[in-house]
């Protein structure tokens, strides 16, 4: 077999040179085949084979090692460290079209040899310390079916391909020695770093082989509708008729499979974006859908009836091998089910997995099919950030390991998640300026961190959502809220669990509220949002709205001084404008089965504070039974910065600290019943005068409110 350090060659010809498309190559022959005379593509320039040396994409996307130069180089001028807000994902600007073209690039020309990695140029380079992570294909076998997440991916990972070739016929055990040659090769290199294994169908059934068979490798798994149910498929019954298929008929099975593989209308939304207008929205999925059909013919010289019939046995072959191996199983899983998976039952064996593996986490798409990755939804890399998956390290850090949102992810989270409750609620905001001067918008609060938000949290954390879209789109800042330890345990989810508002709220920045976050976030100069008074504010009783429950400490005081962070106390007002309380706890506790319930869930969640530091400290957790209202507004308004850098008497003396405190406390007082009282002269408070404004004048005008 061939070196583990890999033989840098590329078996697909010259064709890859012709098509927009370009693909780095990285090649590990299974069997020993030689390599000679043969080039690979590295953004789209050629990298000839001479006698005696070899050249390979091999660490990281984008750069190329030569042995008989013994040095990298490297392929873009810089290697960045961090994401800014509204990156290019590239997420809807690549399409099923798009796998087509480059999936007939592997199999349109002479295709042979064993199967190798390659490395996709549309990925570019990872950012410093970046993960490896290795695309384990489907039923096709090309490794393309990552394609439309490539550019995404690979600002978060070193991301590597397999190609499996038409006619290679390696058995599954020559499958997993290869990916395991290869995990094991990276794990020496980086002992510390995880290795990812995307597993699409088959692939997730060779993810998990490898999986059980190296227990002490640090891997995580992400399994899109693994075909670990490939005996319960409900095609069971047609695959025989297959073998006596005459050839000619041949080219009707994959119009057949596409359909029940994939969700066709999920394919062409890809790149259709929400906020068109109805008609224009269905004109362009009309012609996506159009397009469509004449590549699914392409689907016959991508899996010919031989290929076909030997991926179906070894598809058997797999599952089998798989499920008889799940209890070694020791990776961390991510398992991502369709619930319109017409090829194997991906929820209920979603289920399954959950129960039968050490470490499972499942995200469910009830209106996608089998081939989840080809198809509109939510980006890869957004799923696995939201479902806390995404690591550099042996251990997830919440701080460290955070990635800003996407222009691709806003725009997806505040119009498909939270844009009718934006367009209900029609919040507004002010701050104020450093002489005291109140005005519109967010001006008054520092651009440069480390910034400390500290405020009043509303029923159930109404304020959140506005709030930091407010702070992306005015001033390009991600604001770091610390939020409830019970949002990031899992203990919230059922058993098929889709992307939730909780996921969302992890992507946007919140993480875990310990001493020990709050000091990282300082020292890397965020903008961090704090709610003193925690769940005791926004699960609060009947007639407490507004009142603040701090504890008597100064908790955040001395840590802000620390590090120099200047405080912005605010209030935001509005929760009963949007709905009444109908229960509360006391209510709710009163009640027989429902008491048992909330006694249950607050045993078992996680305590932020000691029961015995006062009210505070009693975070019973509880729904509260709301009626909604016809929509009010939200109104936000952030106080006079006050700056502690060069105070160190806070830091030093305990009666300034606690000064302080009482201060910031009082401010967000003040606020809230500035704002309580102000509000009463906006003419556009209620939702149905903001609807007849924006009728009247344009839906993008900003709507008035009261004067300052």
């Amino acid at each position: 077999m061939a070196s583990c350090l890999g033989v840098g060659v590329s078996l697909f010809g010259a064709s890859v040179q012709k098509n927009r498309h370009s693909w780095g190559v990285r090649v590990r022959s299974e069997g020993g085949a030689s390599a000679d005379s043969v080039s690979a593509v590295v953004n789209g320039a050629s990298v000839v084979r001479e006698e005696g040396s070899w050249s390979s994409i091999d660490k990281g996307n984008g750069w190329l090692k030569s042995k008989a130069a013994e040095k990298k180089i490297k392929l873009k001028d810089d290697v960045p460290e961090k994401l800014e807000p509204f990156w290019d994902d590239g997420y809807g600007t690549v399409t099923v079209k798009d796998y087509f073209d480059a999936a007939k690039d592997f199999t349109q020309h002479p295709d042979g040899g064993p199967p190798r990695w390659f490395c996709p140029v549309a990925s570019g380079s990872p950012l410093k310390g970046s993960p490896i992570l290795l695309f384990l294909p489907g039923m096709d076998g090309t490794g393309c079916g990552l394609i439309l997440h490539h550019k995404a991916l690979g600002k978060a990972f070193e991301v590597r391909c397999l190609h499996i070739p038409v006619q290679d016929r390696t058995p599954f055990e020559g499958l997993v020695k290869l990916v395991e040659e290869t995990i094991r090769s990276e794990h020496a290199c980086s002992p510390n770093k995880p290795i990812y294994l995307v597993g699409d169908s088959f692939g997730g059934c060779l993810a998990l082989a490898v999986a059980s068979r190296n227990p002490k490798i640090d891997l995580v798994l992400i399994l899109s509708n693994p075909a670990t149910s490939f005996g319960r498929s409900q095609l069971q019954p047609l695959f025989p008729f297959l073998g006596a298929m005459p050839d000619v008929l041949h080219e009707t099975v994959p119009y057949v499979l596409s359909f029940i593989m994939g969700e066709p209308f999920k394919m062409a939304t890809v790149n259709v974006e929400s906020k068109l207008p109805p008609m224009q929205r269905f004109e362009k999925v009309s012609q996506n859908l159009t397009a469509l059909l004449p590549n699914l013919s392409d689907l016959a010289s991508i899996i010919p009836k031989d290929t076909l019939l030997w991926k179906l046995k070894l598809l058997k072959s797999a599952a089998a091998y798989a499920n008889s191996r799940l209890h070694a199983v020791n990776a961390e899983v991510l398992v991502l089910a369709s619930g319109k998976d017409n090829m194997v039952p991906s929820g209920d064996e979603s289920r399954r997995l959950r129960k039968s593996l050490q470490n499972c986490t499942v995200r469910y798409f009830k209106e996608n099919g089998h081939t989840l990755l080809l198809e509109d939804g939510i980006g890869l890399l957004t799923v696995i950030r939201g479902a806390q998956k995404y690591r550099r390290s042996r251990k997830h850090d919440a701080v460290l390991d955070y990635l800003p949102p996407s222009l691709a992810e806003y725009n997806y989270a505040f119009t498909q998640v939270t844009g009718l409750f934006h367009f209900l609620t029609g919040s507004t905001m002010f701050s104020t300026l450093g002489d005291g001067t109140v005005v519109k918008g967010l001006s008054g609060v520092p651009n440069e961190g480390p910034v400390l938000l500290v405020g009043y949290h509303n029923l159930l954390g109404l304020e959140l959502t506005p709030l930091v879209e407010g702070f992306l789109r005015e001033k390009g800042i991600v604001v770091r809220g610390v939020a409830h330890p019970e949002l990031f345990l899992g203990n919230l989810e059922s058993e098929s669990p889709e992307v939730s508002l909780i996921d969302w709220v992890k992507v946007f920045g919140a993480v875990p509220v310990t001493a020990n976050n709050l000091y990282k976030l300082l020292s890397q100069k965020a903008h961090v949002l704090l709610y003193p008074g925690g769940a005791r504010e926004a699960l609060h009783y009947k007639g407490e709205e507004y009142k603040l429950f701090w504890p008597n400490q100064q908790e955040f005081v001395r840590m802000a001084a620390r590090f120099g962070a200047t405080i912005v106390p605010f209030g935001a007002v509005g929760e009963d404008d949007i709905a009444q309380m109908l229960l509360d706890y006391n209510d709710l506790i009163k009640i027989p089965m429902v008491s048992d319930y909330i006694r249950e869930a607050n045993q078992n969640s996680a305590k932020v504070r000691d029961a015995d530091k006062g009210e505070v400290g009693s975070q019973n957790l509880f729904p509260p039974l709301l009626f909604p209202k016809i929509p009010g507004r939200f109104y936000y308004l952030f106080g006079k910065p006050i700056v502690t850098k060069g105070r160190e008497e806070i830091l030093k003396d305990k009666n300034n600290a606690n000064q302080l405190y009482d201060q910031v406390k009082s401010e967000v007082e003040h606020i809230l019943a500035y704002l309580i009282k102000k509000r009463k002269e906006d003419p556009y408070r209620n939702f149905i005068d903001r609807t007849v404004y924006k009728a009247i004048y344009s839906s993008q005008h900003e709507v008035p409110t009261f004067d300052l």
